[in-house]
């Protein structure tokens, strides 16, 4: 994973997350870029480059090649291979589009490329709420039915064109599973006062880190998943907003196998959020206006923009492993190892974030916070 791509993720997920950083909050820089990729594929001129800035890795429109490379890498996992690590991954990337509108071949096949693409017509103008639930069911098949509902009724309009989006389903066992006897409730230092958590404890090598004042645990699942546990030395609400791309990339890069016994809470979060502003804070701002030029959509036939982006995400972890889901929805309208003498003790008592990724590719799946498991 290179810092470019770490920064896309924390820059959107410093906007996506809120000034409430007592509130737990997941979301999918995975599933966010894969939908922004498909735009991209259809973008032209500066629409075109605003995507490319804020997406990266180096900020080219002729980069974005690499970043739909390493996001296909990222939805490799053989079912074989799946089986015996104990990782599943599902991907579906569709273009739902009106019966009326006139879509080029050419991004018809860039469409069917991506993991999992699909093309799908749907009633726009005469239906629009069955297609809104033609969506929202897709969307709840692909992520195993922990995205319900992903489009809320306005949402989906008599003058919707078309409809990119991405679903993502991960659930990975871990390496070697927490021990089920060895969990029990153990405060945990919340906002707003302690409460007790059912507390998970392993002892075991791992790969951890401690640098800018954050401390890092890697647990590994299957199929090269892993999980990266960071517990910030001072409050998560002081530390997360300082935590930048380098230091991140520095923290990942300098882990080792250590043995570690580390205390880690069961937890589920869940977020949801509007993409359109935090994308426009990030530059992209074409997209959602009479300025944008997604002409490759439609080869130039019909003029679109973006009227509105959303996304879901959920995120569980347990003693057996991880399972998250998340869903992005871009609505298109018409323009107008020795090991230590002692173990590292790490104890995740108090607010800390998650990262899920994907070590051969970079591919970042999930970014959480959890203040309150």
């Amino acid at each position: 994973m290179t810092a470019p791509d770490l920064r896309f993720a924390l820059d959107l997920h410093d906007r996506l997350a809120g000034a409430d950083r007592s509130a737990g909050f997941v979301w999918s820089p995975y599933s966010v870029a894969s939908a922004l990729g498909l735009a991209a594929a259809g973008a032209r001129g500066a629409t075109l480059e605003e995507i490319a800035v804020a997406l990266g890795p180096g900020g080219r429109p002729a980069d974005l090649a690499a970043l739909a490379a390493a996001l296909a890498d990222g939805a490799r996992l053989e079912p074989e291979q799946e089986e015996m690590a104990g990782a599943r991954i599902a991907v579906a990337n569709t273009l739902w589009a009106d019966r009326s509108l006139p879509v080029a071949e050419a991004y018809l096949a860039t469409v069917r490329q991506w993991p999992g693409g699909a093309v799908r017509t749907a009633d726009f103008a005469g239906d629009p709420a069955g297609a809104r639930k033609a969506v929202n069911v897709d969307v709840e098949h692909t992520t195993h039915g922990l995205i319900r509902d992903l489009l809320a009724p306005d949402q989906v309009r008599r003058d919707t064109r078309a409809i990119l989006v991405n679903a993502l389903w991960l659930r990975a066992s871990w390496v070697q599973a927490f021990p089920a006897s060895a969990t029990r409730p153990l405060p945990f230092h919340a906002p707003g006062g302690d409460v007790q958590v059912p507390t998970m404890r392993v002892e075991r090598r791992m790969s951890y880190a401690e640098r800018h004042g954050w401390r890092l645990a890697t647990v590994p699942a299957g199929s090269g998943v892993v999980a990266d546990v960071l517990l910030p030395d001072r409050d998560l609400a002081t530390a997360e907003p300082a935590l930048d791309p380098a230091m991140l990339a520095d923290l990942i890069a300098a882990a080792t196998p250590v043995t570690v016994a580390l205390s880690l809470p069961r937890f589920r979060v869940e977020g949801q959020a509007a993409l359109s502003e935090p994308l426009a804070d990030l530059g992209v701002r074409r997209l959602f206006s009479n300025d944008c030029d997604l002409s490759g959509v439609t080869g130039g036939a019909e003029s679109l923009k973006v009227s509105a982006a959303v996304h879901k995400a959920v995120l569980t972890v347990d003693e057996s492993g991880l399972e998250g889901a998340a869903a992005t929805a871009v609505m298109m309208v018409r323009t107008a190892f020795m090991a230590p003498p002692r173990p590292v003790e790490m104890r995740v008592d108090r607010p800390f974030l998650v990262l899920v990724r994907h070590e051969g590719s970079g591919a970042l799946y999930f970014l959480a916070r959890v203040t309150r498991p």
